[in-house]
């Protein structure tokens, strides 16, 4: 049992930036990915960045060299810092954690997602 929150979006302008959080309660486990999706109207929802307990990171190739990931383990938290937004990267943004609970078996756990707008 898991509990995703996420916060930090809004409207902004292009070449802004904001910074999404995420914090996780509930039984968290150490071993598991937490990373960030995003959706917007009539697409499908895509990964954004995704990082390790250990802080390995994947990013999609559209937000490389703008986007950055990071994770607090003590917090239990993920953080998405977003620069140089375009209005391509609007959408709802959504924290996922991902966990192994045993070999060849996987859980996704999603926050409720928060939109961010970067108007042009």
């Amino acid at each position: 049992q898991v509990q995703l929150v996420e916060s930090g979006g809004g409207l902004v302008q292009a070449g802004g930036s904001l910074r999404l959080s995420c914090a996780a309660s509930g039984s968290v486990v150490s071993n598991s990915i937490m990373g960030w999706y995003r959706q917007a109207p009539g697409k499908q929802r895509e990964l954004v960045a995704d990082i390790t307990r250990a802080s390995s990171t994947n990013y999609a190739s559209s937000v490389k060299g703008r986007f950055t990931i990071s994770r607090d383990n003590a917090k239990n938290t993920v953080y998405l810092q977003m620069n140089s937004l375009k209005p391509e990267d609007t959408a709802v943004y959504y924290c996922n954690l991902a966990y192994w609970p045993r070999v060849g078996v996987q859980n996704n756990y999603w926050g409720q997602g928060t939109q961010v707008t970067v108007s042009s």
